[in-house]
């Protein structure tokens, strides 16, 4: 029975070589890949062609919903619900619902940003194939990897080979699913 591929991975010896290869990568216009490396690397977003996430959008829209729920609650509580006049205090004031709309904001800002980075990323992800290289750990200690997934659509086995190998790429391996 074969194995499906999964990719190509190459390995390099420098974070200068990972990141001009990363820049070749992305020029040829693979939009399926991916770098290890055992450290950030300043500049490597650029190299890699990535856009800004979207994780700030799920911690604003976290925090906007705590702002309302905490304000809307504080309303409903005092004005609506139980609307008890206390030493001619007005029954809703944004000033004494502040301190729980800033606690909520803050609480669902929070998790909005761990949901979101979650959902962005499809965690908790308990497999990938990479983890089934035998040399990937030095991804974690002196070595550097691209991984050219074979769902590209530009992906062909040999024009992926040959591009990591014009780039530098040394230890060149298939990957399976």
């Amino acid at each position: 029975m074969s194995k499906l591929l999964n990719g190509l991975i190459a390995r390099f010896d420098s974070p200068g070589a990972a990141m001009h290869a990363a820049e070749a990568v992305r020029d040829a216009g693979y939009t399926k890949w991916d770098v290890v490396t055992p450290f950030p690397i300043h500049g490597m977003d650029a190299a890699m062609g990535l856009k800004r996430s979207f994780v700030p959008r799920f911690t604003l829209l976290g925090g906007m919903t705590g702002f309302t729920i905490g304000m809307s609650m504080i309303w409903f509580m005092n004005a609506y619900d139980y609307p008890l006049v206390v030493g001619g205090k007005p029954l809703f004031s944004p000033m004494f619902a502040f301190p729980v709309s800033y606690e909520l904001t803050i609480l669902l800002a929070a998790f909005g940003t761990i949901f979101g980075m979650f959902f962005l990323n499809r965690l908790p992800m308990h497999y990938h194939p990479v983890l089934k290289y035998d040399q990937v750990h030095r991804g974690t200690d002196d070595a550097f990897f691209i991984v050219i997934e074979a769902r590209d659509p530009k992906f062909s086995r040999d024009g992926a080979r040959k591009l990591l190998e014009s780039v530098g790429g040394t230890d060149i391996n298939e990957l399976e699913d």
